[in-house]
């Protein structure tokens, strides 16, 4: 027996070498891709940038990648030191994040357009050779705009104080100026600079919900070169909608609602003309007080659009409650019909039952509420179809949502470090706790995080590994269930916050992740039974804002947990004191960086304004990272070793080489 398995271990082997052997026909061929391969693993790491709860501030986001979370500048401060000016160096910066616009600026004001050309260029060439600097000529060369692919090359390449190559240099530059691509060339470097600063981005969850931006950030994501995502539960909701649960639909258009934010509603096409019509008939004489939007500064609007706003919020967030309890009906086993809480309302005393306890109501005004029950109106029913329909129909949205599933999942492992966005359920001992998520499937840790990650794709499959109606209605436990990962409190008190007196009624207990996470120990166990190894491994998540301007620490358990919601929404700037963070771990170790609030892409153009960002060393490693200590170094390596045994079979007579 253990002679037949060997014979099958070799031939399969020498099949694997054989389909090799393909790629690398000859022995000189396999040579030169081992020499390569080793080469690269001796390259510094590429740097990383991990992100969390960006909440559609599009801008924000959009200027923190540009920026390279203030990498840029740190390196044009490097670069050019007192060689030039301060205000030389802000406008460089500037033209390095907004070329275009930059540009339009420059040439309405500078006398000598020419000379001004032929400076910047230099300037540019310097600063993307220092960029570039950690890369393979080959992922260079792969990063650089067809049409510019060469010149670039040859400027990185060639060097002005080599004397027999400066006249050369020159008349390249002199000729992308006397020929009018200046402005193409310096759009293109630019970009070619805001690349290579961000070798990869990792995404900790929630970019949607809040900001008016989220589809600004997905249609940027989409042409990004390098990212991952960890799913939040504001995005699951949003693929929850798509995926056609009404419950989750009702709760998208909630938020947008409850913070006048419908401009993401708006671009993927969603017709919210049926709700508007509806909240006015049976809303009309309602003042809906407690349904008022929530405005940032910045967002006007008029005392009608408001009304007509709280009319809408109060119609659907009605329907949403009576949309959620028809599926915590058809599912007792998620213990959550105690939550159907609008069935128990008595509308003469005004009051409603939490837990077997009344409570009085600020207002009872409920005109579709058949008492003791939950069944929409023909009239809620004939509007939730429509907007079903709608969110079904979006062409936008879907491909959006089909971005989140191709580059997501519910956590990802990456060079030590464990992502997910919220949390990992755990029992009060701090063992990982089994959460059921189909009758009779019970998981916990790395187990229960693959299984939801199967079940939400299910809800978008035909053959997935859970059934799809199932799938579908998943997507409301992982918003406010319990025991799911993205959310792990007691309880979403939506219903109470609008209508309850007593606030005591409002608390959300965390779950115990949240209660244990400081604790090394807890920690540790958790990356074991992820299987993150490393002497230096950490999880990273966000999705609950850290207080730091009440001093708390976003590290955490002796280092081995960082926590990166530092509030990029500006609806949480208040309350967390700052505008987020970045996390940035390149070659030489972690780097925190925190950020005040970003004025807008326009300021930045006009008065060259960046985010004022504050770096917090958290990790340096004893030596400089290589890929070889990365789990690329990983691949390399056995790639290394598949073509090393290539070439013994190439040497043995095993295989022949192809020659042409």
């Amino acid at each position: 027996m253990m002679n037949n398995t060997k014979s099958s271990e070799n031939q399969a082997d020498l099949h694997y070498l054989h389909l090799l052997s393909q790629s690398f026909p000859t022995i000189a061929e396999a040579s030169t891709e081992i020499i390569n391969l080793e080469a690269i693993m001796n390259l510094p790491k590429g740097t990383e940038h991990f992100l969390a709860d960006i909440h559609g501030e599009s801008e924000a986001f959009q200027h923190v990648l540009k920026n390279a979370s203030g990498n840029i500048k740190r390196k044009v401060n490097e670069l050019f030191g007192n060689d030039i000016r301060e205000t030389e160096k802000k406008e460089l910066c500037t033209l390095i994040y907004y070329p275009e616009q930059k540009l339009e600026l420059i040439k309405a004001t500078e006398s000598d357009i020419d000379d001004w050309y032929r400076i910047t260029i230099h300037q540019l060439v310097k600063v993307c050779r220092d960029v570039s600097s950690k890369y393979t000529r080959s992922k260079v060369r792969k990063s650089l705009p067809e049409e510019f692919s060469y010149i670039i090359q040859e400027l990185l390449h060639e060097s002005l104080s080599d004397i027999d190559k400066a006249a050369y240099v020159s008349v390249i530059v002199n000729t992308i100026i006397s020929t009018g691509r200046a402005d193409d060339f310096i759009c293109a470097i630019c970009n070619v600079i805001q690349r290579l600063a961000i070798d990869q981005l990792h995404i900790l969850g929630d970019i949607y919900d809040r900001g008016p931006g989220a589809h600004i950030i997905m249609d940027t994501l989409r042409q990004y070169h390098s990212w991952d995502i960890q799913w939040g539960n504001h995005d699951i909701l949003w693929m929850g909608a798509s995926a056609g649960n009404d419950a989750c639909i009702c709760n998208v258009l909630r938020l947008c609602l409850r913070y006048a934010n419908l401009a993401t509603i708006e671009e993927y096409g969603i017709n919210l003309v049926p709700l508007a019509t509806f909240a006015l008939e049976v809303y009309g004489n309602d003042d809906c007080h407690e349904f008022m939007p929530k405005l940032m500064p910045g967002n006007e609007m008029d005392e009608k659009t408001q009304q007509l706003t709280a009319k809408m919020h109060k119609a659907i967030s009605i329907i949403q409650f009576k949309k959620e309890a028809e599926i915590f009906h058809r599912h007792p086993e998620w213990q959550m019909e105690n939550r159907c809480i609008l069935e128990t309302v008595d509308l003469e005393k005004k009051t409603c039952s939490i837990h077997g306890k009344e409570y009085e109501m600020f207002s009872c005004n409920f005109p579709t509420l058949t008492p003791g029950s939950c069944v929409l109106t023909p009239d809620e029913s004939d509007l939730m179809q429509k907007l079903h329909h709608s969110f079904r129909i979006s062409e936008k949205l879907h491909k959006h949502m089909r971005t989140l599933l191709s580059h997501g999942s519910m956590f990802a492992i990456h060079n030590s470090n464990l992502l997910f966005h919220a949390s990992c359920p755990l029992n009060d001992d701090g063992t990982l706790k089994e959460v059921e998520i189909y009758p009779g499937k019970r998981y916990g840790g790395k187990d229960l995080m693959h299984n939801i990650g199967m079940m939400v794709r299910s809800a978008f499959e035909n053959t997935g590994e859970y059934p799809k109606e199932y799938a579908r209605d998943y997507f409301l436990y992982l918003w406010c269930g319990k025991d799911s990962p993205l959310f792990d409190k007691s309880k979403m008190a939506t219903f109470e916050r609008y209508f309850v007196t007593d606030n005591n009624t409002y608390k959300e207990e965390k779950g115990n992740y949240f209660k244990l996470r400081d604790s090394a120990k807890v920690c540790d166990h958790i990356l074991d039974a992820f299987g993150v190894e490393g002497p230096n491994r950490h999880i990273i998540n966000g999705h609950v804002p850290v207080h730091a301007s009440k001093g708390e620490n976003p590290i955490k358990a002796g280092g081995r947990l960082m926590v990166i919601d530092g509030g990029f929404s500006e609806a949480y700037h208040q309350e967390t004191g700052i505008a987020g963070y970045t996390l940035v771990y390149h070659s030489r170790g972690f780097q925190l960086v925190q950020h005040e609030p970003f004025t807008s892409a326009r300021d930045a153009i006009l008065r060259g304004t960046d985010i004022k960002s504050t770096t917090q060393i958290v990790e340096m490693s004893a030596h400089r990272m290589l890929v070889a200590d990365t789990d690329k170094g990983r691949e390399l390596r056995a790639q290394v070793a598949d073509l090393k045994n290539l070439l013994y079979a190439y040497r043995r007579g095993i295989l022949k080489e192809k020659r042409s």
